[in-house]
């Protein structure tokens, strides 16, 4: 099972997937590897044991910024940063450090229900921009939900470019990625959640729909909002009490703005 945020690993940086060898990477992952880069996401992927770590190249100075000594067996790659630039996306900040390492294992949902209700868990229909997702992800770090909740179809896969902005909380927060969403909402109502979808449209702000127990956000993508389906699935449906001079917030400060609401609510 994927670690929750309070489930830190200790400060020694370390690797799972024995000696590195040597030798320049090809600028693409392995089949089945993810490539993470920037100094907050490589350098959680290094402290998650949950990861299997594959090659790293560096400059010494990415190296020097980590959080913790790599151990004397981890082999390193090294590399300048414009070699490093030829490995990831075209102006991709990697902070002299690239990464490449299994995605990792996968989180059901019966995993996070049966953790602690009163941590708000996060569903997203259809948020594929894996920038948001990624965004989004760092906030629910942040104010301490359960998990993140996506249809498997619908949402973006793991990358660099979501590690990237989920700066380090790629390796913290469950991800659990569903085939039927409809679904999923169900069994979060049957574990006693009650689910709150996010839209303009709703009647009362979300102070107001907050529940002093256990709580599902609902978000939809930008633009389209949440599907009907997923919408009948809710059991309110509110709005962020914003200025009418804007006509709709993006859906990663949608998120963030939910989650500390659900977080200080009393």
């Amino acid at each position: 099972m994927t670690r929750r945020p309070e489930d830190k690993p200790s400060r020694a940086l370390r690797g799972r997937a024995g000696r590195m060898k040597g030798g320049r990477g090809s600028g693409r992952a392995s089949t089945g590897a993810v490539r993470l880069w920037g100094r907050h996401a490589v350098e959680a992927a290094l402290l998650n044991p949950e990861r299997n770590h594959r090659k790293l190249w560096a400059t010494r100075e990415g190296v020097a910024s980590l959080d913790g000594e790599l151990p004397s067996d981890f082999s390193v790659e090294w590399a300048s940063a414009a070699d490093l630039a030829r490995l990831v996306a075209r102006d991709a900040p990697h902070q002299g450090l690239v990464l490449d390492c299994d995605g990792l294992e996968d989180v059901f949902i019966d995993q996070v229900l049966d953790g602690d209700p009163a941590r708000p868990l996060v569903v997203l229909d259809q948020v594929t921009d894996p920038h948001n997702v990624g965004a989004i992800m760092r906030s629910a770090a942040a104010f301490g939900a359960a998990a993140i909740i996506t249809q498997d179809r619908h949402s973006p896969p793991e990358s660099g470019t979501l590690a990237k902005s989920a700066s380090g909380a790629l390796e913290t927060v469950p991800w659990v990625r569903v085939v039927n969403l409809a679904r999923a909402l169900e069994e979060i109502a049957e574990a006693g959640y009650w689910r709150i979808g996010l839209a303009g449209t709703g009647k009362s702000t979300l102070a107001e729909a907050l529940p002093a127990g256990p709580v599902a956000l609902v978000l939809g993508a930008e633009g389209d909002g949440m599907r009907h389906n997923i919408t009948q699935h809710c059991d309110a449906i509110a709005r962020l009490p914003i200025s009418s001079a804007i006509e709709s917030l993006n859906v990663s400060n949608a998120a963030a703005i939910a989650l500390y609401a659900a977080a200080t609510r009393t």
